[in-house]
C-alpha cells in the first residue's frame, strides 16, 4: 500500500511590537505682578504782595490859603513891586493934580481924605495861590503781586518682575511589547500501517 500523503511543516510568525509610553512636558510659569512706585511732588504756589501807595500832594491847596512855601510867596511879591511902585507913583501924581486943579472950585483935600478909605485894596498884594477845584493832586500806584508758581511733579518708578519658568520633563519609555518569533509545527510522522 503506498501513501501519496506529503507531510506539511506549520509555520506560525509573530511579528516584533515596540510599545511607547509617553507623556507629555509640562510647563509652569508664574508672574508676580510689576510694583509702581509712584511719588507726587506738591505744587507750590508763592505769592508776594508789596502795598499800594497813595501820594496827596496838597501843596497847591495850601498855597491858595496863603501857607505857600516861603520862598514861592516872596518871589511873587518881588514880580509884582514894581508894577505896584509904579501904580503907587501914578496915584500920586494923580492926587497932585487933583489937589493943583484949583479951577474946579473942588476942596481936592476932603475928597483925596475921603477917597483913601474907598481906596484901601490890598488886591496887589495877593500873593496867595491860585484857588481851584484840582488843587489836590492824587495819585495811586496800585499794589503789585509776585506771582512764583512751580507745577506738581509726578515721578513713577515701574519695577518688572520677571517670569519664573519651570519646566517639567515628560518620560518617554521605549519597550519590547512582543518579541519576534517564528514557529515551526512540524508534521505528525506517527503513522500506523
Amino acid at each position: 500500500m503506498s501513501l501519496s500523503i506529503s507531510p506539511q511543516i506549520g509555520i506560525h510568525q509573530q511579528y516584533a511590537r515596540i510599545g511607547i509610553d509617553a507623556d507629555l512636558g509640562q510647563f509652569q510659569i508664574s508672574q508676580s505682578p510689576a510694583s509702581l512706585e509712584i511719588t507726587t511732588t506738591p505744587a507750590k504756589h508763592d505769592y508776594h504782595t508789596e502795598g499800594g501807595k497813595l501820594t496827596i500832594d496838597n501843596s497847591a491847596w495850601r498855597d491858595a490859603l496863603g501857607n505857600g512855601p516861603h520862598l514861592e510867596v516872596m518871589n511873587r511879591i518881588y514880580s509884582k513891586s514894581q508894577s505896584i511902585a509904579l501904580q503907587g507913583i501914578a496915584k500920586i501924581v494923580e492926587d497932585g493934580n487933583r489937589m493943583a486943579a484949583i479951577h474946579t472950585k473942588e476942596n481936592a483935600i476932603a475928597a483925596l481924605a475921603a477917597d483913601s478909605t474907598q481906596d484901601i485894596d490890598f488886591r496887589e498884594y495877593m500873593y496867595m495861590g491860585d484857588a481851584a477845584y484840582d488843587n489836590i493832586d492824587l495819585n495811586y500806584e496800585p499794589a503789585r503781586v509776585i506771582r512764583d508758581i512751580q507745577p506738581a511733579q509726578v515721578h513713577i518708578n515701574v519695577t518688572r518682575n520677571a517670569p519664573e519658568i519651570q519646566y517639567n520633563r515628560g518620560k518617554l519609555d521605549i519597550y519590547m511589547q512582543q518579541h519576534a518569533s517564528v514557529e515551526f509545527t512540524p508534521p505528525q510522522i506517527d503513522y500506523k500501517i
